[in-house]
């Protein structure tokens, strides 16, 4: 796995174009900001958002749970479902709340387990396409949600978050697999670098 395509073309958002994408998915209507939002904030797949429930928003705690779609087994050999709680900034989830209210649909069982996104994951890919084209994101391979999902990775490195912290949050199975974030190169490397200096 790498950052870059085997053109040399790089496969995440900069820091820029993920304050753009943020910028324009913010006007548009409460249930593609969230969408975007969450993609933004949480770094999970496309195919992990439209599994999100109420149930896995944590007002009081500031994380949203997400379920690790990757295949994982136990030491028996069995397939295991793994959950990993994100942390999110707390304006997102009053924003979610107000949206979708979350805090309501908790206290009812149906609407509880309720996906908050009831899309599919082509409809997902489009949302996002389209935010990304009004942001300016230029038609190139890191125009994406993948894209969306490596900028996370990316930005989280460059902010100073701990590699196996990280790990963590992406649902990696491997250190060596989330280590690709700390191979960034360009300005987020002279970002990096420039936390020594402090």
């Amino acid at each position: 796995m790498s950052l870059y395509d085997t053109d040399g073309n790089r496969l995440y958002l900069n820091a820029e174009e993920r304050a753009a994408f943020l910028a324009v998915a913010r006007k548009r209507p409460a249930r593609d900001r969230t969408l975007c939002e969450t993609l933004h904030f949480t770094g999970c797949r496309p195919s992990e958002l439209i599994e999100i429930t109420p149930a896995r928003i944590d007002l009081a705690g500031g994380t949203v749970a997400i379920r690790t779609l990757k295949k994982r087994k136990d030491r028996a050999g069995e397939q295991k479902i793994v959950f990993r709680a994100v942390p999110v900034p707390p304006d997102y989830l009053d924003t979610l709340n107000t949206a979708h209210g979350i805090r309501e649909a908790q206290q009812s069982r149906k609407q509880m387990n309720a996906p908050i996104w009831p899309l599919t994951r082509v409809r997902v890919w489009q949302i996002v396409k389209d935010v990304m084209i009004e942001a300016g994101i230029p038609d190139a391979p890191h125009r994406s949600p993948k894209g969306l999902r490596h900028g996370f990775g990316v930005n989280a490195t460059t902010n100073g978050v701990q590699l196996h912290m990280l790990q963590k949050w992406m649902g990696h199975a491997q250190l060596s697999t989330t280590a690709i974030y700390a191979a960034a190169i360009g300005k987020e490397e002279q970002d990096i670098a420039a936390r020594m200096w402090r």
